[in-house]
């Protein structure tokens, strides 16, 4: 048996597995854990659905985090773990950010904290080696890193609005780095191990968090998740060269990144500017998402969800098109990407639009948003 059916069989095994284990431990905490992360304070505004659950996802995602760490220094090499600054620094920032999560679960932390915890992040990422790398400046490169990781976790914490829609994005994103690593014949490195086993752990997630949802992943999940996504834009987005790609701005790495980021983008944008428009602050809660909006215009909250996987699936495949199709040089092939972009972006945005004119929007909710 060749060496790489036998990796194959192993990495089928475990995803399998793990997948059977997301299953089993959600069960299990869904029997004994009633109320974490349901904030069901006095004056609280239940969310988008109409009963509180528990917000608890994001503890089968760390530690299926941490069991992917183990069985990949088992199986294969230890040192390209514990040896790898890189990887150290990831665990560290995950970590970090699924305590951040867990803690405003918990107790409802103050908004600055959490902005503090996820500069952190950020800046442990930076520092252990995982850094947006496209000026020539290292400061700007500094800089942009830091707001990435933060936008993209405040991002991920916005979009797990509805049943569904966080955990089944995050997933498509995923599914797209595993494929980048596949297309470059890149999958024995410790990277896809875990995000073979976050990506179990979400499918075992989304059984439960399917529309009707019996769980949530809360902020312990988005958080977490957000760290994640926000390491993985870095590595197989932002810094990724399509072949022989020439020094200067990286339109493959910005088509890659608006492509596969399509949809935590698109909504984080829509809804910002509709708030500021109204004069409302970005960070104030509302059911205004484009999920909403959505449902506002007609769609169930199933239909929504297929509606976001639909675009995510598309955003995947024009991604693995980009990566192993278009050359650099190709500039109105890579612009098609980012008129996929604004297209989707115009239509939410447009929906949106035609529901405030209709003044269905209801009033504020608790936010998920973490500034």
């Amino acid at each position: 048996m060749s060496s790489h059916i036998s990796v194959t069989i192993l990495y089928s095994f475990f995803f399998f597995g793990i997948t059977a284990f997301a299953l089993l431990i959600n069960s299990i905490f869904l029997r004994f854990v009633k109320t974490l992360g349901t904030k069901n304070q006095p004056g609280a505004v239940m969310r988008w659905g109409m009963h509180t659950k528990p917000a608890i996802g994001g503890l089968t995602f760390f530690i299926v985090f941490f069991i992917s760490f183990s069985v990949y220094s088992v199986i294969f090499d230890s040192h390209d773990v514990f040896d790898s600054k890189r990887i150290i620094g990831f665990m560290v920032a995950a970590t970090l950010g699924f305590l951040m999560g867990l803690t405003d679960d918990a107790y409802n932390t103050r908004p600055i904290l959490k902005l503090i915890v996820q500069i952190l992040c950020g800046v442990i990422l930076v520092v252990a080696g995982s850094r947006i790398d496209i000026f020539q400046n290292e400061y700007l490169n500094v800089a942009l890193t830091i707001f990435w990781v933060v936008g993209i976790m405040n991002s991920i914490n916005m979009l797990d609005n509805m049943d569904g829609i966080a955990s089944s994005v995050t997933a498509f994103i995923i599914v797209a780095a595993l494929g980048a690593m596949v297309i470059k014949g890149d999958t024995s490195n410790v990277d896809f191990m875990l995000l073979l086993g976050i990506l179990a752990s979400l499918v075992g997630f989304l059984f439960y968090n399917w529309h009707p949802s019996n769980m949530y992943m809360g902020d312990t999940g988005s958080q977490f998740l957000g760290v994640v996504l926000g390491y993985v834009g870095i590595h197989y987005c932002w810094n990724i060269k399509l072949s022989s790609e020439a020094i200067g701005i990286p339109w493959g790495g910005l088509a890659a990144l608006s492509t596969v980021f399509l949809l935590p983008l698109a909504d984080t944008t829509v809804v910002t500017i509709n708030r500021l428009r109204r004069g409302q602050s970005p960070f104030v809660g509302g059911r205004d998402h484009t999920t909403h909006n959505l449902s506002y215009y007609g769609y169930t909250d199933t239909q929504v969800a297929i509606i976001f996987c639909f675009a995510s699936l598309v955003s995947v495949l024009g991604y693995f098109v980009l990566i192993s199709k278009v050359h650099p040089n190709n500039y109105w092939l890579i612009g098609v990407y980012f008129v996929y972009f604004l297209v989707v972006f115009l239509i939410l945005f447009a929906v949106t639009e035609k529901n405030a004119r209709k003044k269905k929007n209801t009033a504020p909710e608790e936010e998920e948003i973490s500034l």
